[in-house]
């Protein structure tokens, strides 16, 4: 399956819409982001039930600030609408089949809870 290129008229629907999503936020000029894009490419080809997404960090600034993109490549998993995953750097092919794995095998519902939990936290000490 190719990537679908995300821009900020396009990244809130590629969200919403599908339950697994891995966003590559990358640049033209990015030496290590040039070597993840293989890997990435071909985990693509592997895992077509899943979105593989990239965000050009140089066309798309207003995006790569909304997550505080500080350092590129760095790997996004979205699940269900929740960040389950962010790390900078290009991981071997190995190491992205593992961090997949996990994704795949994390109970949504406990995650979901974990959310809402540290959000009441917050709000309570927000109170104090």
């Amino acid at each position: 399956m190719s990537t679908v290129e995300l821009t900020k008229e396009n990244f809130d629907q590629v969200v919403s819409d599908n339950e697994f999503v891995l966003i590559d936020f990358w640049a033209s000029w990015c030496g290590p982001c040039r070597q993840f894009a293989p890997v990435y490419d071909a985990a693509s080809e592997r895992h077509a039930d899943l979105v593989f997404a990239k965000v050009d960090t140089e066309a798309q600034q207003e995006l790569a600030a909304a997550f505080d993109i500080r350092s590129i490549p760095t790997l996004m998993i979205v699940r269900d609408n929740v960040a389950v995953f962010a790390q900078p750097g290009a991981l071997p092919e190995a190491a992205l089949e593992d961090v997949i794995g996990q994704a795949r095998n994390l109970d949504m519902d406990e995650v979901r809870k974990a959310v809402e939990a540290e959000q009441q936290k917050g709000k309570a000490e927000g109170q104090q």
